[in-house]
Order: structure tokens, then sequence, then C-alpha cells
């Protein structure tokens, strides 16, 4: 059987690796500004320094914890403006995708210290519930409502960097999460000075541990998916396989792969059968149309072939006899080849 891949400027090696005529983003955008980031980096780490001295001094576990969350906003950051060089880097040598995974590897960091941290302040909480310390309720209350202003100004800061890295988004909503922290914690404040409830406080870093949970777990989630090269979210191989089977001249589908290379670069792979009688050229640019257009796929790599037909079904290629995930095939009848008769371009 002949396998018919057009020779273009944008093929890749054997296959046709199509890109798109209007180009696509991979990833973290080097041109990000890091001034944003740089100015909410140093906001908040000055007010966390503080924060904790703070907290030793009322004796606060709630704004410790807030320190604590905030020290992985922090951290966030710094990976993502790491992040953000690496991937700058030009792909080249065995890195055939460049540092694009960068900004993942540093998300899945920042959401495992997420989840640690939060353990130790639940344990920590639940062991204060039961021996409540002195809380000096007026101090905790007035650096809470210090840090809500500090995280309002940062999150405004990193919302107008590129928020397309899941880098990026997830330090975002981690200074969203330390908002609503230190609302919990003023109120916490509030009730010791005015009630002399002083286990308001384990409650507080309670809600703290949860939101550190939540946001974590979130990171964890999403970075491991695309370690593991799950389909992105709204990319559903089983819609899109039979879609693609549903395509003039198209006869089978396999081998189809979708993923994300990071976060915000899709990428597509897949083996596709054509009718014998048809154009596997024709094929091919109705196929990445479909897939530009419909599912805003750009960077894909389509092997295409003839098919073989025997009793009007089509056959793979042998190579073919165990594919990766199920064959979606068209439900159109092929007329076989004659004997002997060349194959259409």
């Amino acid at each position: 059987m002949t396998a018919h891949r057009p020779a273009s400027a944008e093929s890749h090696g054997p296959e046709d690796h199509s890109h798109g005529s209007n180009g696509h983003s991979h990833g973290v955008n080097p041109n990000a500004d890091k001034r944003y980031l740089s100015a909410a980096l140093v906001l908040i780490v000055v007010f966390m320094a503080a924060e904790v001295i703070v907290g030793i001094i009322a004796q606060s576990l709630a704004l410790i914890s807030d320190a604590g969350h905030m020290l992985t906003d922090a951290a966030a950051i710094v990976l993502a403006l790491w992040a953000i060089n690496l991937a700058a880097r030009p792909a080249r040598g065995r890195y055939t995708y460049g540092f694009k995974r960068a900004e993942i590897l540093s998300a899945q960091a920042n959401g495992i210290t997420l989840l640690l941290l939060a353990a130790w302040f639940t344990y920590e909480a639940i062991r204060r519930l039961f021996e409540p310390p002195e809380v000096q309720g007026l101090l905790v209350f007035i650096t809470a409502m210090i840090g809500i202003a500090v995280n309002i100004t940062a999150a405004w800061l990193i919302s107008k960097a590129n928020r397309t890295s899941l880098n990026i988004e997830g330090a975002f909503q981690h200074i969203l999460n330390d908002l609503y922290a230190f609302i919990a914690t003023a109120i916490a404040g509030l009730v010791v000075v005015f009630t002399g409830f002083t286990r308001a406080d384990s409650i507080a870093a309670l809600i703290v541990a949860g939101l550190m949970f939540t946001a974590g777990y979130g990171l964890v989630r999403e970075s491991g998916r695309i370690f593991l090269e799950g389909a992105p979210a709204g990319l559903d191989p089983d819609v899109i396989g039979p879609a693609m089977a549903g395509r003039a001249g198209v006869a089978e589908v396999h081998d189809l792969h979708i993923w994300d290379v990071t976060s915000g670069m899709p990428a597509l792979s897949a083996h596709i059968l054509v009718d014998p009688t048809g154009d596997c050229h024709d094929v091919r640019r109705d196929l990445e149309v479909l897939l530009r257009g419909t599912y805003q796929i750009d960077h894909t790599t389509l092997q295409v072939d003839h098919g073989a037909s025997g009793t009007g079904l089509l056959l793979s290629d042998p190579d073919c006899a165990e594919p990766h995930g199920p064959r979606h095939q068209s439900s159109q009848l092929v007329a076989p080849r004659q004997p002997g008769a060349p194959p259409p371009h």
C-alpha cells in the first residue's frame, strides 16, 4: 500500500505536519509583561514577612496560615517568571518542543506545596480548637484588612499579565483565594474582639486550609492531565474522531491522539485512511480546515494513506493491526479500485 504524504514547507519529517495559515500560540507568551508580575511579587513578599511577625506577636494561626498561603503565591509568581524565560528558548536538539512544559512543572510543584501546607494548617487548627491560645483580635483584624488591600492590588497587577499560562492563572487564582482567606481572618478578628471567642481564629485557619486544598488539587489535577497527555477540556476524541471519519473521502481514522503540549497549545495526530478513489491531499486539507475551524487545533500531524478495499469495506494497514484507541470508520460504502489501477494523488 502506498502512503501519500504531501511535501510542503510546513512538513516535519515523513508525516505531514500542519500549523495552519494563521499561526498559533505555543503556551506561555514570552512577551508577557514581567513588570506586573515582579511588582506583585515584591508586594506579596513584603506583606508576607510583616504578616509572619504580626502573627507570632498576636499568636494568630490564621495570620500565619495566610502568610503560608502567600508564600505559595510568591513561589507561583517566581516559577511563572522562570517558566516565561525558559519557554522563550527555541526548540533544538532533543527538546523538540523547546521548554514549553516548564510552566506545567512549576504549576504542579506549586499545587503539591499547597496541599502539604493545607494538611499542616488543618492539623494545627484542629489542635488549637482543643487548646486555644490567647489571640489579639484587634491586631489580627487590622492586619487582615491590610492584607485585603494588598491582595486586591496584587490580583489587579497579575490580571495584566498573560493568563493563558497555567502558572500565571494559578497564581491569580491563589491570590483570589488569599483575598477570601483574609476576609475570613478579618471576621475572626472581629469575633475575638467583641466576644472573646478565640477559637474563631482556628476556624478561620480551617477555612484557609480548605481554600488551599481546593486550589492545590486543581493545579495538580490539571498539570497531571497534561503530563499524562490526556485530551484537553472541550476536545473529546470520541466526538472529534467520528467527525473526521464523516468527512468526504475519509474511510477510517485511527491512532487518534489529542493532547496539550502546554496550557493553551493543543495538538493532534492521527492515521487517516482514504477512499481508494479519493485524493489524499484534498482529504488532508479538508481535515485541517475542520480541526482548525471547529476545534481550534492548529498543531496537527496527519498520516494519510489510501485504504485497501475488499468486499466494500476498507481494511487498515498490517502495521496498524492494533491501533491505539478505537477505529472511527465512515458509514459510506467505498467503491473498490480496479486491480492494477494507479492510486489517485
